[in-house]
């Protein structure tokens, strides 16, 4: 007799998917290094002209080089759910115009030194789905 029961698959996801996935979220976590410290900080994000810009609470003289940012809806009463990261060079936006048109559009966590926008070109987007399978 066989007997069957549910479990979890990652799937991984098109290019194009995971994009959709990312653009269709506003919240997630920037990621990098400093100090040899993996520093994760809350971030609210928009998708424009094939760039990520994130508003997060990070000093603008902290932010690195290249940064990762990750974004997943997990919903947890049905094990389902997909994750997204998206890598690339960093830079804060400078331009008082670009950064105060984002400071409307994406709410923040903190105000003053604390609270930078970046906008992150993307070298390398991955995306996973969390899905229920069966095995016999």
């Amino acid at each position: 007799m066989s007997t069957e029961h549910a479990s979890l698959r990652m799937v991984e996801v098109s290019g194009a998917e995971a994009l959709w996935l990312l653009q269709g979220s506003t919240l997630g976590r920037l990621v990098y290094v400093q100090r040899d410290l993996t520093v994760i900080r809350p971030a609210r994000h928009t998708w424009e002209y094939g760039r990520l810009v994130v508003r997060t609470p990070v000093q603008a003289a902290a932010v690195p080089l290249t940064a990762t940012y990750q974004v997943d809806e997990v919903r947890v009463a049905t094990s389902t759910g997909w994750t997204v990261t998206v890598a690339g060079p960093a830079e804060v936006i400078t331009d008082p115009n670009e950064d105060a048109h984002y400071r409307r559009t994406l709410t923040g966590w903190t105000y003053g030194p604390h609270d930078t926008i970046i906008r992150i070109h993307p070298h390398t987007v991955s995306g996973f789905r969390l899905a229920r399978g069966t095995d016999s």
